[in-house]
């Protein structure tokens, strides 16, 4: 594969192009169907959650309708007068009973009206009830149930002429409307086989279910007829906290992977929760992943047709220009190239035939350079050679004061050639610390002989760091910087300290000397000069020596290891820094 792209330009821009295009196309193509499959899914959740509120709006309408109800029926004279008579009362029982009768008989969702006395008169009802689940439910809840003006039942069974049925209750207590005395208890049963068809008919998805839970989350209608009047988490472990008013859960995993949507009644604090089976949103996602395949593939067939058409005509004038130049002699003139077109192509050829009397000017032009190019080395090597012929005629002269019994001149001489060859020191940047040291010494000892009297120094440097390699040239400037700026200006001879101390990974050095010291202002405007960065510009005289060493400093060790200046006037400057140890010199 490589050695094909690297034969032709035709094939790698044929090969980048198509890449080119099948990327985009690829990832277009798995963002839209991303996009169809989320956009699918929420459009079921959403159109699952608008279900839920149809139903809990119908279910709302029915509650209160039955709260209603319970109401009017509480407040009916004869009903009153029924509960509230001394005697049982045949005419009215049978007259209430009618009534009853009739309000049940127009609502479908109402399974019974019963009306208990307290004085123990024969129960109203619309329907005959040969046996209730009411009494075991009120005694089980009776301290809820007592302490509430109205309270609905769990789900529980009734025994009527009509059959076993399943109901939820809306049971109140019934007061004289006068006196607020206790007269009975009033129960309006709802049928869960019409809750259960209001449920079913509401057009869930054909593959789910809806559930209606009661405020415990038990299952009043919806699902199995098995689950009924269960804990929802009997059937579904694990189906997970519904705190929300509304929202939406996964529960399952695998083909058994659900979406749990649920939605709150208000007024009774019951549950719609709504179960839509995973695999509706894969089949969907299934004809979703073949339209977008097929249009992606039939978009890269296009693209890929069209891209080997435009590579071959556009590189069909670089070919012919390939064949024309393969057999060129780099000695001899570029030929030149038949321009046909006007467009980029035609340019570059027009460019191409420009080039050869410009690189044949370019090439007379590298040849002179050469020449200068050797000439400056032969002058930099005579520069080299006048250091090494001033500190050999040094040599010389120190040999004649020997053998002339000039002992001062002698060291004099010496001193000052071991400082001019540690100055050249084989062009080297770096020296150990005892050279650098050294050469300090030596420039001491020669102002020394210069200065009689003036000055003395005292040099101590930690002898586990006399090895290590440095920066060379850095204390002889701060030691003159002492004695021009600071010894030579005072009266009375004066010291200069040198120490070098090793601390952990760092060398610490510092040039200390008891001369004349510096003003504050002007202490104020050398640290500022020294702090500058900028390239050029006026720079005084006093901090030259100064201001070299520290940007050797910073060019060499970081921005950690720059001078640091303390003085007092009058009684003198220190000057520190800080270097890294280093093996060896970067």
């Amino acid at each position: 594969m490589k050695r094909w792209l690297s034969k032709s330009l035709k094939h790698k821009l044929s090969l980048l192009l198509l890449i080119a295009i099948v990327l985009p196309l690829l990832a277009t193509g798995a963002v839209s169907y991303n996009i169809a499959t989320s956009a699918t899914e929420e459009k079921a959740k959403q159109s699952g959650m608008n279900t839920l509120r149809q139903i809990a709006d119908k279910l709302e309408f029915v509650i209160q309708d039955v709260e209603n109800m319970s109401l009017f029926i509480i407040g009916q004279r004869e009903v009153q007068a029924y509960l509230d008579n001394d005697r049982e009362d045949v005419a009215r029982y049978t007259l209430n009973v009618g009534f009853l009768t009739n309000l049940a008989f127009s609502k479908k969702y109402i399974s019974n009206i019963t009306i208990n006395s307290a004085n123990g008169y024969p129960p109203l009802s619309s329907t005959t009830v040969l046996y209730s689940g009411l009494p075991d439910v009120l005694r089980k809840n009776e301290e809820v149930y007592r302490n509430s003006t109205k309270w609905w039942t769990p789900l529980y069974e009734n025994q009527t002429t009509e059959g076993l049925k399943k109901v939820v209750s809306l049971v109140r207590p019934i007061r004289n409307v006068n006196n607020f005395k206790p007269l009975g208890e009033l129960s309006i049963s709802l049928d869960e086989a019409e809750i259960a068809r209001y449920l079913k008919e509401s057009g869930w998805e054909a593959k789910g279910f809806v559930l209606l839970l009661d405020a415990n989350n038990r299952i009043l209608s919806g699902g199995e007829s098995a689950w009924l009047n269960r804990p929802v988490s009997e059937p579904f472990p694990d189906i997970g906290l519904m705190a929300e008013a509304s929202g939406v859960l996964n529960y399952g995993q695998g083909d058994e992977q659900k979406t749990i949507l649920y939605h709150t009644i208000p007024s009774l604090n019951w549950k719609l929760v709504g179960f839509i089976p995973t695999q509706i949103y894969t089949a969907q996602n299934v004809y979703v992943l073949t339209v977008t395949a097929v249009a992606v593939g039939i978009s890269l067939l296009l693209a890929a047709g069209l891209v080997l058409y435009f590579i071959q005509w556009v590189t069909r004038p670089l070919t012919r220009m390939t064949q024309t130049m393969k057999d060129i002699n780099p000695d001899e003139p570029i030929p030149t190239y038949e321009v046909k077109s006007s467009d980029e192509v035609g340019l570059l050829l027009h460019s191409y035939n420009k080039l050869s009397d410009r690189i044949q000017r370019l090439k007379e032009q590298v040849q002179l350079n050469e020449a200068k190019k050797k000439e400056a080395d032969i002058l930099a090597l005579q520069a080299q050679i006048n250091p090494h012929f001033l500190y050999n005629t040094l040599s010389s002269i120190h040999w004649m004061a020997l053998m002339n019994q000039d002992r001062q001149i002698a060291e004099m001489i010496g001193a000052l050639s071991d400082f001019l060859r540690f100055s050249l020191n084989k062009g080297e940047e770096f020296c150990p610390v005892q050279q650098e040291i050294a050469h300090a010494q030596n420039y001491a000892y020669v102002q020394s002989i210069r200065f009689p009297g003036q000055f003395e120094m005292e040099v101590y440097i930690d002898p586990a760091m006399l090895q290590t390699p440095m920066l060379k040239l850095l204390l002889q400037p701060l030691i003159e910087n002492s004695l021009i700026h600071g010894i030579q200006k005072k009266q009375e001879p004066g010291f200069v300290y040198v120490h070098g101390e090793l601390s952990g990974a760092r060398m610490k050095f510092v040039v200390e000397d008891t001369g004349v010291g510096i003003e504050a202002d002007k202490l104020r405007e050398l640290r500022r000069q020294l702090a500058w960065t900028g390239n050029g510009g006026p720079t005084a005289k006093t901090s030259y020596g100064l201001r070299n060493v520290h940007q050797r400093l910073l060019l060499h060790y970081g921005s950690e290891a720059g001078l640091t200046i303390d003085s007092e006037p009058g009684k003198g400057t220190r000057v520190s820094f800080s270097i890294p140890v280093l093996e060896e010199p970067a």
